[in-house]
């Protein structure tokens, strides 16, 4: 899918088709280009007759006086299925330039344990295809807000992110997130512009994930199924 700013080509994203305007809205939040629901004018799939495919084009027509270094800094952005991140110059850029989460939130360990498997079951296209990631967003009552799919596990967190910011239920302090797969830098990340303060996954986080977890105040957890985890940062957030 063509991501558009003002009728300019801003990225490409390999992504499953659904959500589009939710995934956009997140990953404009990730990459830094919005900073909240008021600075999204428009988002809508293209209706030029002169573009071939419309439903792989989406357009934002952003509102105020955004920053033009925002779009300048990340212009030609291509993420795959596998990777939000290629294309980036330095490691350093990568780093969200926003302060880290101090809430005292908590959160029982034997809801999370919970949450994989109330998120495997709200995943009707896996249950199609056997190829497709989730994410899932749990209040602190333990109800499942929002659950999406995507071949790439980073866009489906983009689409639960990018609803709650057009809904305009940002910041998500008092959620946390659950991913199939593994735990990666850029989730977090995610989950740290969205201020989700817990993150776990059913698989490994990757050793970046656990350093900026770290430093970002947010618990992130790993390998939670069968009836254990680990915790990687933060451990006072569980109770």
């Amino acid at each position: 899918m063509e991501v558009r700013i003002h009728g300019e080509p801003f990225a490409v994203i390999m992504r499953t088709p659904g959500r589009d305007h939710d995934l956009v809205a997140g990953f404009l939040l990730s990459e830094q280009i919005v900073r909240g629901p008021d600075e999204i004018s428009l988002i809508r799939h293209c209706t030029d007759p002169e573009t071939p495919d419309l439903k792989n084009v989406v357009d934002v027509t952003l509102q105020g006086a955004i920053a033009p270094e925002r779009i300048r800094e990340r212009r030609q952005v291509v993420t795959s299925s596998s990777c939000g991140l290629c294309g980036r110059v330095t490691l350093d850029s990568l780093r969200a330039e926003v302060p880290g989460i101090d809430d005292a939130w908590q959160v029982a360990g034997a809801s999370v344990l919970e949450w994989p498997q109330r998120l495997r079951a709200a995943q009707a296209a896996f249950n199609l295809t056997g190829g497709m990631h989730a994410a899932g967003l749990f209040d602190a009552s333990g109800e499942l807000v929002d659950v999406a799919e995507d071949v790439g596990r980073h866009n489906a967190v983009d689409k639960v992110v990018g609803r709650m910011l057009l809904l305009e239920r940002l910041p998500l302090s008092s959620c946390g997130l659950a991913v199939s797969g593994r735990a990666s830098f850029e989730i977090v990340q995610k989950a740290l512009l969205a201020r989700i303060p817990i993150v776990a996954a059913v698989s490994a986080p990757t050793t970046l994930a656990i350093e900026l977890a770290e430093e970002s105040g947010i618990m992130l957890l790993g390998f939670v199924r069968d009836d254990g985890y680990n915790i990687y940062s933060h451990s006072e957030r569980v109770s």
